[in-house]
């Protein structure tokens, strides 16, 4: 049976590690790796993809519930789960869908109960994930759970790699259009179409898309060629140079 990854966040480094020796006494979780704020939690989600997060409130800059706030946008987030010296934030871990909220100095058997109810979760998530994927035959190799965490001047946001619908380059800075908006990066092209391959299609020099949002290659009077995008997300330029790879695309989706 393989084991839930646990992912630690708190600031207090005492506190890591009493939950690393409450879960390392449970034989069927492993802890993958610690963070100690809010944004190093994100940053890790992104690399470890967890199915469990032990997560604090009270952290030096983005702290726990803030978040949580930004991995509850998620298409699959990892179960969260509380762990604060502090009793006013329960309310408002509802609003977040953590699946348990536990008061320090945690108990292994209240941590126990808490884990095997994220386990559940979890269970329902990936099945449910799986009906998804296997109803829709236009997902070709997406892994649907990976994220790409962004640096912005707000600090790191988390994006879901399915929901980017096309990335532009603009001078030095790419901007990620994705299912909550849009986001600068200091990410290039090349190093998002290296990294992510299966999910996004160079069509310019300047424009990566998103393959789950393609729908058809049109040809304008004029002799351009124009790559439609689904849902009526509108219209992007594919230059001569890409249209062909565009086309060898769109004929192995219909084959």
């Amino acid at each position: 049976m393989t084991k839930q990854k646990i992912l630690i966040a708190d600031d207090e480094p005492l506190a890591r590690q009493r939950l690393r020796r409450l879960v390392e006494g449970m034989p069927d979780y492993q802890v993958c790796g610690e963070a100690g704020d809010g944004e190093a939690t994100l940053a890790n989600v992104a690399e470890l993809h967890p199915d469990i997060l032990l997560l604090d409130i009270r952290m030096p800059g983005m702290d726990g519930m803030e978040a949580a706030a930004n991995l509850s946008q998620l298409n699959n987030p990892p179960a969260i789960i509380f762990c604060t010296a502090y009793d006013n934030y329960a309310i408002q871990a509802f609003d977040v869908q953590a699946v348990a909220y536990l008061l320090k100095p945690v108990r292994k058997d209240a941590l126990a109960e808490a884990l095997g109810r994220a386990g559940r979760v979890n269970r329902v998530q990936i099945q449910t994930l799986s009906a998804s994927i296997a109803g829709n035959n236009t997902d070709r190799e997406t892994t649907e759970d990976e994220q790409l965490a962004v640096r912005t001047h707000r600090g790191t946001e988390l994006i879901d790699i399915a929901g980017i619908r096309y990335c532009q380059a603009d001078q030095k800075y790419v901007t990620i259009h994705h299912s909550r908006g849009g986001t600068v990066s200091d990410y290039t092209l090349k190093e998002l179409e290296s990294a992510y391959p299966n999910q996004l299609l160079r069509i310019h020099r300047n424009t990566l898309v998103g393959v789950r949002f393609i729908q058809a290659l049109r040809r304008t009077p004029d002799g351009h060629n124009l790559l439609q995008l689904r849902d009526g997300l509108g219209e992007l330029p594919v230059s001569r140079r890409h249209s062909s790879n565009v086309r060898q695309w769109l004929q192995g989706l219909q084959g």
